[in-house]
């Protein structure tokens, strides 16, 4: 049989959160390489695969797939549901809520804050401050929400480790390193919970693939 393939390059958050599952779930898959700055998300064989030219595409058999949170899903309820709630209804219902979160108030904040302070000065350009402090504020005030959540709770959704936790890696692994990880380093519980995600076997076998610099030098 073959193995799954991931399409898309390994620095994409959003690549990362597949191949995060797929090494949470213990699955053989094939990372197919492809350049952003050759534009072969547009070429004509990847639209096929994702009319929209994003990335990652899995293919898992004769199933084609795009969006990574998506893929997420797919994946660990084939492989490994534990991650999703197992068959229990209202554990699953709870990690839904928590990815929901990550989805709408997490990442947009965090996703902000890393394009203004790691992309735009490896692209050239300069960090709006306005964004940034609009998100580092939004930011603060998710993360207060975790903190208080962590306290009744060893993670997001429960006791045990689940989807909801892990699809915050590939966004915090770079939000980390920039001088806002202060945010996170504030919270005492919001702190031991990062430090037990990036520590899991998987999301370190993943970051190995993810530079700080997204692959490519500070332009002049």
């Amino acid at each position: 049989m073959a193995p799954v393939k991931v399409y898309g390059w390994a620095v994409s958050p959003f690549v990362a959160r597949a191949l995060l599952c797929l090494e949470e779930a213990g699955v053989e898959y094939e990372l197919v390489p492809m350049s952003r700055a050759a534009g072969d998300h547009r070429r004509p064989e990847h639209l096929a695969r994702n009319p929209f030219g994003q990335v990652p595409v899995l293919e898992d058999g004769g199933l084609t797939l795009f969006e990574s949170r998506a893929i997420a899903r797919h994946v660990l309820r084939k492989y490994k549901p534990e991650l999703l709630g197992g068959g229990d209804l209202a554990a699953s219902a709870t990690v839904d809520v928590w990815l929901e979160v990550e989805a709408h108030q997490h990442h947009p904040a965090a996703g902000a804050v890393v394009k203004e302070c790691v992309v735009s000065p490896l692209l050239g350009g300069a960090p709006d401050q306005a964004v940034v402090g609009e998100n580092v504020e939004k930011l603060r005030r998710v993360l207060e929400v975790y903190e208080a959540r962590l306290g009744r709770s060893r993670y997001l959704a429960g006791d045990l480790v689940s989807l909801a936790d892990l699809s915050h890696f590939p966004i915090m692994r770079y939000f980390m390193d920039t001088e806002h990880a202060a945010l996170v380093e504030a919270l005492p519980r919001v702190k031991a919970w990062w430090e037990e995600l990036a520590a899991r076997p998987a999301a370190r076998k993943v970051a190995e693939l993810m530079p700080p610099n997204f692959g490519f030098s500070k332009k002049p």
